[in-house]
């Protein structure tokens, strides 16, 4: 299932000997090691020697080397370097400060910095909420994590998460034009996460919690909410609900269904399963089932903890047992936010009619989607190489640009709805196909569309 892809894509430099036999020999031999070639470029030329930068994607790092080992092995091949280009994107870091003020001279110095500065700390002193007018407070976000719950990775601490803290801001200001910076806290004791965002909150107009694990995660935006006059936001959480929420509207568009006549089976209950089902209940389901790695969430199961005693209370009104394939029978609509490889084909085929399957565990999915299509009407899935991708990217940057133009002080279901229908909306009746029930990452009308929706929400609870 899994295909060739840019985040394994290394750059080769290697000298071969200045035949007409030379390019097809490279090429075909990364063929038969299974990647897929992206660049062909020869950056000296000798008489007796080529040297040639070979681009190529792989399936992993152990697979590149594979298909650096096999071009090395071709007669009169050397191979001088082999480049990890992700790693090359890393070197230094993603994101970078810069001023927005000239500072050519002496006057400049002084309207910027001393002794003008001082004006506008005493104006600031006097009205507290001239600091969002004043200060880059009304443009900036704090990226904040613990380290517990990197990506699929893991506990792997708050260095090892910085990466993709630096990858979110990059995000946010590419698709929001919102300044965000990473906070990577070397703790994971949830008093002192709540204390330190404390803290460090007078600086920004927003905090986006990110990678910190379940069920610490809910404790610690519910109380920020409390504390803070700024929104607070779990993107695995409710960025998550978002995209899901708005790709399932369009994917019952295109079979026909209402949800109200709909059973919905969740397949992970953690930090996004939770939210995506919390959600969901606002949109007034047939049903909703729950399901962990224990099986099917059910009132009268033993040891629940309080988020699935919750979830418990508000879904699976028959109070069904078993495992996930039970649950499956006579649905309408997977969605997984789990694990991968959990049923087959033989398991959707047990759905109901025109069924719709959202396997999101990422990099690997709960099924194969090329299965699942096989009776599926509708896949999606978290990867981009895959029609049909559920990617929180559709949602923060927006809602965020929507948080902070309206000076909102927090965030509420409404709003998160409100972005749930901007993304579906981006996507109109002549669009919407079964390949095609969210807009690309890429399409520039869907943040302004989700900021606007916020905006608008925000503006109707003020």
């Amino acid at each position: 299932m899994p295909v060739p892809g840019p985040g394994y894509s290394i750059t080769v430099r290697l000298e071969a000997p200045p035949s007409a036999s030379a390019a097809g020999d490279l090429t075909s031999a990364v063929g038969r090691a299974g990647g897929v070639i992206t660049a062909f470029d020869v950056v000296e030329s000798h008489n007796d020697r080529v040297v040639i930068d070979l681009t190529c994607n792989a399936l992993s790092a152990n697979h590149a080397k594979d298909i650096t080992d096999t071009l090395g092995q071709l007669p009169g091949i050397v191979v001088r370097k082999v480049s990890d280009r992700t790693f090359l994107v890393h070197l230094g870091g993603k994101i970078e400060i810069s001023s927005k003020v000239p500072l050519r001279n002496r006057d400049d110095l002084s309207r910027a910095y001393t002794p003008g500065v001082a004006r506008v700390c005493q104006a600031i002193a006097e009205n507290p909420d001239d600091a969002r007018r004043l200060t880059i407070k009304r443009n900036t976000v704090a990226v904040v994590t613990d380290g517990s719950a990197v990506l699929g990775l893991g506990n792997l601490g708050p260095a090892a998460a910085l990466p993709v803290m630096e990858g979110k801001a990059a995000l946010f200001k590419k698709f929001g034009g919102v300044d965000a910076w990473p906070v990577c806290l070397d703790t994971q004791d949830t008093e002192e996460i709540i204390r330190a965002v404390e803290l460090i909150a007078p600086v920004y107009g927003g905090i986006n919690l990110e990678d910190i694990a379940a069920p610490r995660c809910f404790e610690i935006e519910a109380r920020l909410r409390e504390k803070l006059d700024i929104p607070v936001f779990h993107d695995d959480q409710h960025g998550t609900a978002i995209v899901v929420v708005g790709a399932l509207r369009n994917a019952l568009r295109v079979v026909g269904k209402k949800i109200s006549d709909c059973k919905l089976v969740v397949c992970g209950v953690g930090a996004a399963g939770s939210a995506i089902i919390r959600l969901l209940l606002k949109q007034e389901p047939g049903d909703v089932v729950a399901v962990d790695v224990d099986g099917i969430v059910h009132r009268d199961r033993p040891g629940l903890d309080e988020n699935l005693k919750s979830i418990a209370a508000a879904t699976n009104k028959d109070d069904v047992s078993g495992r996930l394939h039970d649950a499956l029978v006579g649905a309408d609509v997977f969605i997984g936010v789990s694990a991968p490889n959990l049923f087959t084909a033989e398991q959707v085929a047990t759905m109901n009619h025109d069924a719709i399957v959202f396997a999101l565990a990422n990099p690997d999915p709960e099924i194969d989607p090329m299965e699942a299509q096989k009776h599926a009407a509708v896949v999606a899935t978290g990867r981009s190489d895959f029609p049909n991708q559920i990617n929180n990217v559709l949602a923060f940057p927006g809602v965020f640009r929507g948080l902070l133009d309206a000076h909102a002080r927090t965030i509420t279901d409404s709003m998160l709805l409100a972005a749930a229908n901007a993304i579906a909306d981006v996507v109109d009746g002549e669009k919407l196909n079964a390949s095609y029930i969210v807009p690309s990452v890429f399409d520039t009308s869907v943040a302004p569309a989700v900021a606007e929706a916020v905006r608008k929400a925000a503006a109707a609870q003020s």
